[in-house]
């Protein structure tokens, strides 16, 4: 099969023939219809993950169709189409027979721990416990994201920050997680601000809903959140502000950093409301510093928020059929195998709006 195959940590990758992956006991393979380009791909391609291990082949959010079974899978047939989570359990831990898959202490995850879906397969281990039926009405452009970003922030703004109706959601960093958290906190009955230095990225996210934004650019975390701040007063005084709050200048009830910087972690925090919840979802590459004291003093929450287990696919994926949402319209780029070495590379200057899809 062709893949694309990472030989060295922040080296142009090529696209080289494999051997065709086998399914092992308990396992399936699937026929990658389409696949993600996400920036956790580019993380790890820079070294910044210390688990992936050389060679290996990038990719971990897909949609496609079984093509073969391991022994022991009941209840799969060839054929079908199926998507999983980034996050794939072993399917028998406490944590895994809970519906906690996403925090398996023997988890492995396709393009960090074995060879991803940058390739014309890819394997899902414990198949039965981690592979998520498909409906063939969704577009494989509405699906090929959910394995990472709008599940993670499904499960993020729904679970781990539980938003209500009403509620002020400031998203900090839109890229495929950000304005998956916009569309979704919207859904939600939230209202959304928007912060991204990018104005395209906070464009696309006014054109999905965002009922404020904000660009950081040249702005201390200080002058950062003093910006949030006053979005949502105004929307307060829209008579859109959930009850609770009693600040003079009220801050969001929830924030969401999805980038994965010490600075934007700070001007959440910031921004927050008196008994805020902050959801931290982007990785860092060093150790952020963090506002204890603040954290302290107006009791804010502070949740980490790691994908999203097999099990609670079908309430996103409701969503998507009666037409909640539509993560199809966040795809600005569709590429081919050959298109995708430079393109990641092209992560280390910037993101480009929007999600990327690969096609292989």
């Amino acid at each position: 099969m062709r893949a694309v195959h990472i030989t060295a940590f922040g080296e142009v990758p090529q696209v080289v023939d494999l051997p065709t992956p086998t399914a092992a006991a308990g396992g399936a393979v699937i026929d990658v219809e389409l696949t993600g380009l996400c920036r956790s791909d580019f993380h790890a391609f820079a070294g910044h993950d210390d688990g992936v291990l050389l060679p290996y082949v990038p990719g971990h959010e897909f949609v496609g169709r079984i093509s073969a079974l391991g022994a022991g899978v009941t209840g799969w047939s060839v054929g079908q189409r199926v998507t999983a989570p980034f996050v794939c359990g072993c399917g028998n831990c406490d944590w895994c027979t809970a519906g906690e898959s996403q925090i398996c202490p023997n988890q492995t995850q396709p393009g960090f721990t074995y060879d991803g879906s940058w390739a014309e397969q890819v394997v899902v281990p414990a198949a039965s416990h981690n592979l998520v039926v498909v409906p063939e009405s969704l577009p494989g452009a509405s699906v090929a994201s959910l394995g990472c970003r709008f599940a993670t922030a499904f499960r993020a703004l729904r679970d781990r920050a539980q938003v209500r109706r009403g509620e002020i959601v400031a998203v900090f960093g839109c890229g495929g997680v950000g304005l998956s958290a916009v569309m979704l906190a919207q859904a939600m009955g939230a209202r959304a601000i928007a912060v991204d230095v990018s104005p395209g990225a906070l464009e696309l996210a006014r054109s999905i809903g965002a009922a404020g934004c904000v660009n950081p650019t040249g702005l201390s975390p200080e002058e950062v959140a003093a910006e949030v701040r006053a979005v949502a007063s105004d929307l307060t005084r829209e008579g859109v502000q959930a009850p609770g709050s009693q600040s003079a200048l009220p801050g969001p009830h929830v924030t969401l950093e999805a980038l994965g910087r010490s600075e934007t972690l700070e001007a959440a925090l910031r921004s927050l409301d008196p008994l805020g919840r902050h959801v931290q979802v982007g990785l860092f590459a060093e150790v952020p510093r963090t506002l204890i004291p603040r954290v302290v003093a107006l009791e804010l929450s502070i949740l980490g928020s790691h994908g999203m287990a097999a099990a609670d696919y079908p309430a996103l994926l409701d969503l998507l059929l009666t037409g909640a949402v539509d993560p199809g319209v966040l795809v600005t780029r569709e590429l081919g195998l050959d298109d995708v070495p430079d393109a990641l590379a092209a992560m280390s200057r910037g993101t480009q709006p929007g999600v990327a899809v690969i096609r292989p």
